[in-house]
């Protein structure tokens, strides 16, 4: 199985604590492909206009890393979407992880949350993921998946990133049936029932299944 983390350039405080031993080759993005060196990380590829770098930090990336893909900063494409579909369709990588995609710029963020349901990377939608310091995202294009609860995420949301159709949550606190609406639309704040999974279905539409913990709020049960 071939596994690749995607390093994009968001900031480092947003990282999980323990990035650097997810399982899988690394790939740098833009100024993600700093990150890596600067942990001691040389990535398999990089990609990206490198806009967001100096002078001295373009040249440290260009002798470092062998497989560069430069673009121009002008382009219709994002760096992530320019990393993922080279991930997947280049390099056929059965699981793809974003990494650095959140922090900074909220319009980042969203073009990085939104990329799974780009018609080109749905029929791939369950092998991209997304993770940071608190949060483990999932995406789900039609069809059905069982998510079990993981140690230390407390709460796990399912967001439509378009119009769905039939989405159906069952097994954990609270359930939904059969909802459809043209509007995107967070149900957020779901939680698991013991070690009992949810299960998650729609009949059309792209959702994220968004695993999270909440650090700075409540810290017992009620």
């Amino acid at each position: 199985m071939t596994r690749l983390n995607l390093m994009l350039g968001g900031p480092v405080e947003e990282l999980p604590a323990n990035w650097a031993s997810l399982p899988g080759d690394w790939v740098g993005v833009d100024r993600g492909t700093l990150h890596l060196l600067n942990a001691g990380i040389t990535p398999v590829f990089a990609v990206g206009d490198f806009d967001s770098l100096t002078a001295a930090e373009h040249a440290r990336v260009t002798s470092a890393v062998a497989d560069i893909t430069a673009v121009q900063p002008e382009k219709d494409d994002t760096d992530t979407e320019l990393a993922v579909q080279l991930a997947l369709m280049d390099h056929h990588a059965d699981a793809v992880t974003l990494v650095g995609a959140t922090g900074g710029r909220l319009d980042h963020l969203l073009a990085n949350l939104y990329v799974p349901a780009e018609a080109r990377f749905q029929p791939f939608a369950a092998q991209i993921s997304l993770v940071d310091h608190d949060n483990l995202a999932y995406f789900l294009a039609g069809g059905t998946r069982t998510f079990s609860p993981q140690a230390g995420y407390d709460y796990i949301g399912i967001v439509p990133l378009m119009g769905v159709t039939g989405l159906t949550i069952t097994g954990g606190k609270y359930t939904l049936r059969d909802w459809s609406s043209q509007t995107p639309f967070a149900w957020a704040s779901n939680e698991f029932v013991g070690t009992q999974p949810i299960t998650v279905s729609l009949t059309a539409g792209v959702v994220a299944v968004i695993y999270s913990r909440d650090r700075r709020g409540q810290q017992v049960d009620n």
